[in-house]
């Protein structure tokens, strides 16, 4: 199978000379193409999974394992767009000159909605139009994959639900994969084409949502069924 296959993965911390475990043998594919949700409560380590599958920590023992050659771009909770720069120069941050397409580029700029907005900077910017920018910057590198470290939880509500329909719309049209961190259930079956629900550093269920993302109400019986699923089993887990 195309895509990431984590092997037996352990980490742990040191603080104050005593050691927390993490991650305590976490075995997990996540296929090209699709969009992976990791799933989970507060400290039960899908951060630090994330991480790990994108090389910014590396784990104590166990395998990432990538089908040939790979390039990670990252979103996480926060922009953290330059604030002297505008949205385009943003967008581009990173890449070579001779990288920068200019047809391209202007093509990510309409695909997350920001047409307009180009010469804008961050601090004119809605937190929503943050986000897509830093969406923007992630598509711009060209990634094989883009892992996201709940992206949208700082964000109201409806602009929450707004970037949701954004993304999926991003990811359809660019066939995009990516794995996401989020500890809201709606959110994961909204997004999800597998969940993959975490605990106490394992992987305890991984759900398939077959349902096309474009077509997914949350009030169906299906979706009702799946989310009482995921409840009871955070409940028993607890």
């Amino acid at each position: 199978m195309a895509g990431i296959r984590l092997k037996d993965i352990h980490k742990t911390y040191q603080v104050d000379g005593r050691t927390f475990p993490v991650l305590n043998g976490v075995d997990l594919e996540i296929p090209e193409g699709k969009i992976t949700v990791i799933l989970g409560q507060s400290g039960c380590g899908k951060t630090t999974l994330l991480r790990l599958t994108g090389g910014l920590e590396s784990a104590d023992s166990g395998e990432v394992l990538w089908d040939g050659a790979h390039k990670t771009a990252f979103v996480f909770q926060e922009p953290r767009l330059m604030p002297w720069l505008n949205v385009w120069n943003n967008i581009i941050f990173g890449l070579k000159k001779n990288q920068v397409d200019q047809e391209k580029i202007q093509d990510i700029v309409s695909t997350v909605n920001l047409s307009g907005f180009e010469k804008a900077y961050p601090s004119q910017l809605s937190g929503g139009m943050q986000q897509r920018a830093a969406i923007a910057r992630a598509l711009a590198y060209e990634p094989t994959f883009i892992l996201m470290d709940e992206p949208f939880a700082a964000l109201d509500y409806f602009t929450r639900e707004q970037m949701q329909r954004e993304l999926l719309r991003v990811q359809q049209k660019e066939h995009s994969s990516i794995m996401f961190v989020t500890h809201s259930i709606d959110e994961a079956l909204i997004l999800g084409d597998q969940i993959v629900m975490i605990e106490k550093g394992l992987v305890k269920h991984v759900y398939p949502v077959k349902a096309p993302s474009r077509e997914r109400n949350l009030l169906d019986e299906e979706f009702i069924a799946l989310k009482r699923d995921i409840i009871e089993n955070l409940n028993f887990i607890n």
